[in-house]
């Protein structure tokens, strides 16, 4: 029996390849790719020329199925995607899920993944955060955001650069015009971009710049409701704590 390999490729500067990676890549006998085109670029970088088939959102449906007969048969795979981790808002869940039912080892590199850069840069808490990836562009877009009106930590949207100031403003709408936000673009790109500010400011910032590229939305967690404390008061001196404890 082969095995799967989860391979992160680079969000952005192609150096941000590690050494694990590309020799995982140059020793299977097959490499998935979401885009072949997009990925022969990266993989031609490396002098890699192994056996290179196309894996998507469009067809994984059909290609799981004997991807796992040649797994089963003593191949070993590797699962790219154009950036980033595979089943990070990309293809991946699918046949990842299917080889653990099968009993198939599944082996994830660490690497890249944009989210990551652009929580730790934002500035906001990243100790506990929630990663919603794409919202729904319409059917329980909503609702979804009503939920998360409330949610106390970090929040972390990816978004395309022709919806961005649409969706600040409906972050400002649910979420309040003074809640603070990062807007990360271009994350390892030369151009590599960090607007901060309320998210008031930063939609009227991308209104008058059109954005372009990758985009990363971090929004601050809504506020914790200050715990009151009641304080204790004492009927008398000799209720006190230090008087009950014998204290002079």
């Amino acid at each position: 029996m082969g095995k799967l390999y989860i391979v992160p490729t680079p969000v952005g500067n192609l150096e941000d390849m590690t050494y694990r990676a590309v020799n995982v890549l140059k020793s299977v006998d097959l490499i998935l790719a979401e885009d072949t085109r997009t990925s022969s670029v990266l993989l031609r970088h490396y002098d890699i020329h192994g056996r290179l088939e196309s894996h998507h959102k469009f067809n994984e449906h059909k290609t799981v199925t004997l991807v796992r007969e040649r797994i089963l048969a003593g191949m070993d795979v590797a699962l790219i995607s154009d950036a980033g981790t595979p089943g990070i808002s990309d293809p991946g869940f699918l046949l990842v899920r299917t080889c653990v039912e099968e009993g198939i080892e599944v082996e994830t590199l660490p690497g890249a993944t944009a989210f990551v850069p652009a929580l730790v840069s934002s500035g906001f808490p990243c100790d506990r955060f929630c990663f919603e990836g794409f919202l729904p562009v319409k059917k329980g877009r909503q609702t979804r955001l009503s939920e998360l009106s409330t949610e106390h930590r970090t929040m972390i949207f990816y978004e395309s650069p022709y919806r961005l100031v649409k969706t600040l403003e409906q972050f400002a709408e649910y979420f309040g015009a003074e809640r603070g936000c990062s807007v990360a673009r271009e994350i390892s790109k030369k151009f590599e971009e960090h607007k901060r500010g309320t998210l008031e400011d930063v939609a009227q910032w991308y209104s008058a710049h059109e954005p372009k590229g990758e985009i990363v939305i971090i929004v601050e967690g809504a506020p914790e409701k200050e715990k009151v404390k009641e304080k204790k008061k004492w009927k008398t001196e000799e209720e006190a704590p230090e008087k009950r404890n014998g204290a002079d």
